[in-house]
């Protein structure tokens, strides 16, 4: 049996200092029917001779280059637009997989049935150095889970399209990943989770998620402008989510 096409998406802006290493993670997988569709944000430094550098090697590597600068939901849009494969899965351009990753994910959604998948993940440093901390993907989270715990990291999830259909992100600067997924759950039951740590999550001190009042900003901004909560029923999940987010980092 032909193994189906996954196509993979990147948002990349000024992405250069780790992309290199982010793209070979994707090259190395043990599951070989991909295509990455490396979508550029009118990035400012070298990112894009890298991805041409790439390119010119290996043809499962795909450049798309956006006309003004959009954020991560629009390049993620253009890349799910642009996409060729039965299966969607995403990952950042500082974020590294597990050579095993998609193996393992696709044949245990293929042998069970199931549209949306995500795994545990281990935080790294921002030199590339594992730190002994894994956000651990629960066995299956629901739409009401999910509000309470964003457990769900965008480079883990893979999501197959015959089951869930077309889908696309919110346009919001930050959290439409999370956004999405809870998108997503008001159709399906449940996104099913993988015990094993497939993804190291680079933690990058400049970054978007790395604020962490950012991050409380993004949670509540899903809550009451993407899923219109109530008020008293965004702050009874947000206490829950806070409570997560500290537990998930110590």
């Amino acid at each position: 049996m032909n193994k189906p096409l996954v196509s993979i998406i990147t948002p990349v802006y000024n992405s250069a200092e780790f992309l290199s290493e982010t793209i070979e993670s994707i090259q190395n997988q043990t599951y070989k029917n991909w295509q990455l569709l490396l979508v550029d944000d009118c990035s400012k430094d070298n990112s894009a001779d890298i991805i041409r550098k790439f390119q010119k090697d290996d043809g499962r590597i795909k450049y798309i280059k956006l006309a003004k600068n959009s954020g991560a939901a629009v390049s993620r849009n253009e890349g799910i637009k642009n996409a060729e494969g039965r299966f969607i899965a995403f990952v950042d351009s500082d974020d590294l997989w597990d050579r095993v990753k998609l193996e393992t994910q696709v044949e245990y959604m293929l042998k069970n049935n199931i549209g949306f998948t995500f795994t545990s993940y281990r935080y790294m440093r921002e030199d590339g150095t594992k730190t002994n901390k894994v956000a651990r993907a629960p066995e299956k989270i629901d739409y009401e889970g999910l509000l309470k715990n964003t457990i769900i990291g965008c480079s883990t999830v893979v999501i197959d399209r015959e089951i869930v259909g077309n889908f696309e992100m919110p346009l919001v600067r930050r959290g439409q990943d999370t956004a999405t997924w809870l998108q997503i759950l008001k159709k399906e039951k449940y996104a099913y989770g993988i015990y094993e740590d497939l993804v190291n999550y680079r933690l990058v001190g400049n970054s978007i998620s790395s604020n962490k009042i950012k991050a409380l900003k993004r949670t509540w901004n899903t809550y009451r402008n993407v899923e219109h909560l109530s008020l008293p029923k965004s702050m009874y999940v947000f206490c829950f989510y806070v409570f997560n987010a500290i537990k998930k980092r110590i």
